[in-house]
């Protein structure tokens, strides 16, 4: 058996998996690496194993695009990535080594470059997807389009598997920078806060920004010239880029305090003086990593004072995990949830409670 077929029976194996589930009322949850199973709401569905999908469809470094499959582990995709100079620059975790291209997609989450570069969403170009109709659907291509209505390959990026089964992926890619350093430079919060706010306003070639206690970390990225310079003028002490990693997988020391771990991102320039915890600022001030034991109500507060919205990545702390919803908006998920997957099967409740 040929590859090519191989990998049409995996994708015709997954589509009639879900054909008996709609035929049966059964509802399905999504599973591949686990690697963000801790990410939403628990699922009570029949577990969709998409692990054998996998595989890169098409690489062309020429023309910056790559495609795979949705059961590919990311470390794959990454390293051919690598191999052809280029990288995803969002920077999606993959905390335990695990996490597969769709699940990549599903959750949307990104890394410490995202401020500067975009998110996962962004670099999306098109997708196949398996829909609640019982119908595999091609969405969107290999290169930027303008399209009328959804643009249904970005849509399904951060809905968690609760709008159909991502089945292959095409991503838009760029060149790895010329060159790259990390600096440590020792200030306490509320200067590096003000730092970050003066940086940003300037032609830096920042690409991470980061504040742990007394020590502030940047990574500079970009030509020879334009780093060596943003080096001479900032100071600071070179250090392994090894940290960026580290934040990103939630590896570093911070992350292993017992305390709940939640997000708050937050407005321009407007992080929180009072932290009712110990954080990590990330992407320059505009995300806060908190381990604490205030409350969903507390912390919701305190971030949407601060122009955001907060959401916890600790399971069983708190029934709705992600930031709730304005009534409009969760109108909408319902309109969306309603015309894509009808009968509901799709990750159950994994964002919210009944969508």
């Amino acid at each position: 058996m040929s590859e090519h077929t191989h990998d049409a029976d995996q994708a015709e194996a997954l589509l009639a998996q879900i054909q008996a589930a709609l035929a049966a009322g059964t509802p399905l949850s999504i599973t591949a690496g686990g690697s963000k199973a801790f990410y939403g709401r628990e699922v009570n569905g029949t577990p969709l194993d998409v692990r054998g999908h996998r595989g890169i469809v098409s690489y062309d470094p020429a023309e910056l695009v790559i495609t795979a499959r949705a059961g590919t582990p990311l470390a794959e995709l990454n390293a051919a990535l690598d191999a052809g100079g280029q990288m995803l620059p969002c920077e999606a975790p993959d905390f335990s080594g695990s996490a597969t291209v769709g699940g990549m997609v599903a959750a949307g989450l990104s890394g410490p470059r995202r401020p500067w570069v975009g998110s996962v969403r962004d670099f999306v170009l098109g997708c196949r997807i398996i829909t609640g109709h019982g119908k595999h659907l091609r969405f969107g291509g290999e290169v930027i389009k303008n399209v009328a209505g959804y643009d249904v390959s970005r849509l399904m990026t951060g809905t968690l598997g609760c709008l159909g089964l991502i089945t292959e992926v095409s991503f838009k890619v760029l060149p790895k920078p010329r060159a790259s350093l990390t600096l440590r430079l020792e200030m306490d919060r509320p200067r590096a806060l003000r730092k970050f706010a003066e940086w940003g306003q300037q032609s830096l070639p920042i690409s991470g920004a980061c504040q742990d206690g007394g020590t502030t970390l940047l990574r500079l990225e970009g030509g020879e010239s334009s780093v060596k310079a943003a080096r001479a003028l900032l100071g600071g002490e070179e250090v392994s880029a090894d940290f960026w990693d580290g934040l990103r997988n939630h590896q570093l020391g911070f992350f292993k305090d017992p305390r709940s771990l939640w997000r708050l991102a937050v407005g321009n320039n407007r992080t929180p003086a009072d932290l009712p915890g110990d954080a990590l600022i990330d992407w320059g001030g505009a995300q806060v990593w908190l381990k604490t034991t205030a409350d969903a109500t507390q912390l919701r507060t305190l971030a949407a004072q601060a122009g955001g919205h907060a959401d916890c990545y600790t399971p069983g702390v708190t029934d709705g995990p992600l930031p709730p919803l304005p009534d409009t908006l969760m109108r909408y998920h319902r309109q969306l949830k309603a015309q894509l997957d009808p009968q509901g099967i799709f990750n159950p409740g994994r964002m919210y409670a009944g969508l």
